[in-house]
């Protein structure tokens, strides 16, 4: 997958605010300091496209950028950051959530997690959403440059177990270039081969 061209779009907070082209989406989650900004601009050989910041918790909405002028590259909230006003944390859960629900030109959400941390329930949480809307996950660990071949090894198992993964993830670094283009080979597969969440079945909200 060669990136022609990328623009931002759209923020947005409700599926109201999202573009109504049917163009397929492809979202990037997870918690606020696990690197997704620099992953993203990596994946799209930009270096600022998606702002980066020292503080964790600054994407506080969705993020649309239109690649090749062919499909989204989604930017969602990271959560789990503490010092967040109550008010945004509050928000990112149903945020987050109402995304995976109603957007039916997800062809996939690549799931970012630190490889030095085990997941936790906010992770879960994220996980259970996914596979009770039906949409397509990927699982990726980033910053596996932190640890030794053989630490990042056995991490990536304990995580895999932990999460109940089929395959354990993707090891990723931005720092050493690790991984990054085997996930735009992935991405670019999902696009071409993944279907879109339309037809899914619209279960109970997820107390």
């Amino acid at each position: 997958m060669k990136i022609l061209s990328a623009k931002f779009v759209t923020s947005a907070a409700w599926p109201k605010q999202f573009p109504t082209d049917s163009r397929p989406q492809v979202a990037f989650a997870g918690r606020s300091n696990v690197g997704k900004s620099s992953l993203i601009n990596a994946l799209l050989n930009r270096k600022s496209l998606v702002k980066t910041s020292s503080t964790p918790g600054k994407t506080q909405l969705i993020n649309f950028f239109l690649i090749n002028d062919d499909f989204y590259c989604v930017d969602l909230p990271g959560y789990g950051y503490a010092k967040a006003p109550r008010s945004v944390v509050d928000a990112w859960a149903p945020m987050i959530e109402g995304y995976i629900r109603d957007s039916p030109q997800i062809r996939a959400v690549v799931v970012l997690l630190d490889i030095r941390r085990d997941p936790d329930a906010r992770d879960v949480r994220l996980l259970e959403w996914l596979r009770h809307y039906g949409v397509p996950a990927f699982y990726v660990l980033t910053k596996a440059d932190k640890l030794k071949r053989g630490e990042a090894a056995k991490a990536r198992q304990s995580i895999a177990k932990a999460l109940g993964l089929a395959e354990p993830p993707l090891l990723t670094s931005v720092m050493s270039g690790q991984g990054i283009g085997e996930l735009k080979t992935e991405v670019a597969r999902r696009l071409r081969d993944g279907s879109t969440a339309a037809g899914r079945r619209q279960p109970a909200k997820i107390p």
